[in-house]
């Protein structure tokens, strides 16, 4: 009969089904890793939003009580949303473009350029608390170096105070992140992008007589846009988390003026053992930067460019 299917031998449909199990054995760590760290937790999450629990007594459902309360109680919940956002606003461009500067120098043929990748990539290995350790003691208003270059240039007493002056800290917080974003995976990420732009594309643009900056925004910009949207997403989530630095370096001070969202969260979670509430704070900023990168995914179909796409 035409059109049917002729049965595949039985040894055909056993190897097939040995490399199944064996496929699922070796996909098995994976999936219990998503179900224990990131599936449960958040289960478990999404239920305590909903109670008020404390650890030490069972849960009691309150409903929608604590998400009530955040939006009408709590005197922290929008500034520290707000001072989050701004942070990220300011980060991320700086670390775009500082990642995207220190891969096109990186990405230069000329001798020791290994040396120097691996000296851009040191501040990335460097644990994040210690480098909080490192920098407040940099940035100490009494002792720190910055400060004693500053006096000894301006020969005044006036110096900032830094993770002291809440005018300052900031700042400090900003500078810091630059330190370790410039560096890291970022900037990897942009040297891989760059070492994948084809050099036909160059040759062909100095044949139209490009110059290095008609180069840069004719050919290496509009071919790094898919690095770019993916560096700029993990760089956004990234800052919006930003917790151990100022955790470390302020605590969310001097008078607020670090008191970011996760420290936030974690104050309730850990200092004042409202889980529920902690709870409903977290998945409230879940559909913040659900909405923010579904926001993102679709706007970038008008300015990212995939190779071999057809306008």
């Amino acid at each position: 009969m035409a059109g049917a299917r002729i049965p595949l031998p039985r040894w055909t449909r056993n190897l097939r089904a040995k490399e199944a199990i064996a496929g699922y054995i070796f996909l098995s760590p994976w999936l219990l890793g998503i179900i224990l760290f990131i599936i449960g937790p958040m289960m478990t999450s999404g239920f305590l939003s909903f109670t008020r629990y404390d650890v030490v007594n069972p849960p009691d459902f309150v409903g929608l009580k604590n998400f009530i309360e955040i939006f009408t109680k709590d005197r922290l919940f929008w500034p520290s949303m707000m001072l989050t956002f701004r942070y990220a606003l300011i980060v991320v461009p700086l670390s775009l473009v500082g990642a995207l500067s220190a891969a096109m120098l990186l990405n230069q043929a000329l001798r020791g350029t290994a040396w120097f990748r691996t000296f851009f990539f040191l501040p990335h290995l460097t644990p994040i608390v210690a480098s909080a350790v490192l920098w407040g003691w940099i940035f100490n208003a009494d002792v720190g170096p910055i400060n004693h270059w500053i006096r000894t240039i301006t020969g005044s007493d006036n110096a900032p105070g830094w993770f002291r002056d809440p005018d300052w800290a900031m700042t400090g917080l900003i500078i810091m992140a630059m330190w370790g974003a410039i560096g890291g995976n970022t900037m990897l990420i942009f040297l891989a992008g760059l070492q994948g732009v084809p050099q036909e594309l160059y040759d062909a643009a100095v044949v139209d007589g490009a110059g290095l900056w008609a180069k840069f925004l004719n050919v290496t910009i509009p071919m790094l846009t898919p690095t770019i949207f993916f560096n700029m997403v993990l760089g956004i989530i990234g800052a919006l988390k930003v917790f151990a630095a100022a955790f470390v370096a302020t605590q969310g001070g001097p008078a607020y003026a670090t008191w970011f969202y996760a420290l936030h969260i974690y104050t309730r979670a850990f200092q004042y053992f409202e889980m529920g509430y902690a709870s409903a704070l977290a998945w409230i900023f879940f559909f913040v930067l659900f909405v923010f990168t579904y926001v993102q995914f679709r706007q970038s179909r008008r300015w990212v460019y995939y190779a071999g796409e057809v306008d």
